[in-house]
């Protein structure tokens, strides 16, 4: 019988890395296949693990190996850069069939966007962090992240594992001390950072397209009070200033 090929050998010597069970490749040692096994296996859920630990500790330490190891064996990741390790698990979970609580996907993605927002590379544009927010274009922050749960995925943890549905919005950021903040915001607040973040309005005009877009006894109290929220989104650090 004529000795695979490299290709074929490679093949082989990757599959066994990523499922114990499948055939050890001819020629290799049971104890050397383990050693490359274990550190694969060990340096994939040691980005998981850093990077989502609640969701390890809700799920318990049997149950996690688990659903790393079919991750590990199943997923074809479309990166070779190991800090993108966890959004690749974050694709993973969006179609695997494995028994997870309906709310596990949205709060894995809520405890990796912290990662996502200390890692981005955006830099701050040029501003006028005292500008007035309603006469200028006020500057969402560039790291900023707008978000939408169908989960309160901000309150879930060991003591708290919700049985239904919540609307939630969160706005994520970097602040000026480089600390990742989260914000709980309601629909309207989201829906004007949303407006702001295209650039095309000042403060005054994305309030007002806001208004246009509610009932008219909610769009009086969003005229009345937009100032009021562009302020505090500043105070925050979503919005950084206005625009130069």
């Amino acid at each position: 019988m004529n000795a695979p090929t490299f290709q074929e050998f490679q093949r082989a010597f990757g599959r066994r890395c990523r499922d114990p069970r499948a055939a050890r490749p001819a020629g290799v040692p049971a104890r050397r296949m383990a050693v490359y096994e274990e550190l694969l296996f060990n340096n994939i859920t040691g980005f998981l693990d850093a990077c989502v630990p609640v969701c390890r500790q809700l799920l318990g330490e049997a149950r996690w190996r688990r659903l790393n190891r079919a991750f590990f064996r199943d997923w074809r990741s479309a990166t070779p850069i190991f800090r993108e390790i966890p959004q690749e698990f974050l694709s993973y979970l969006g179609g695997c069939r494995q028994p997870l609580p309906a709310w596990f996907r949205q709060f894995a993605h809520y405890e990796w966007v912290e990662l996502a927002v200390d890692t981005c590379g955006r830099t701050f544009p040029p501003h006028d962090p005292g500008g007035d927010l309603m006469r200028g274009g006020p500057l969402v922050n560039p790291t900023l992240m707008n978000l939408a749960y169908d989960w309160p995925v901000q309150r879930i943890g060991l003591d708290h594992r919700p049985r239904r549905p919540k609307p939630t919005r969160l706005l994520v950021f970097r602040d000026a001390t480089d600390h990742v903040r989260f914000a709980e915001v309601n629909g309207l607040t989201a829906r004007l950072v949303e407006l702001l973040a295209t650039h095309e309005y000042r403060g005054a005009d994305a309030i007002e397209r806001l208004a246009g877009e509610l009932p008219p006894e909610s769009a009086v109290a969003v005229r009345h009070h937009g100032g009021a929220i562009l302020d505090d989104l500043r105070r925050q650090g979503a919005i950084l200033g206005v625009q130069t």
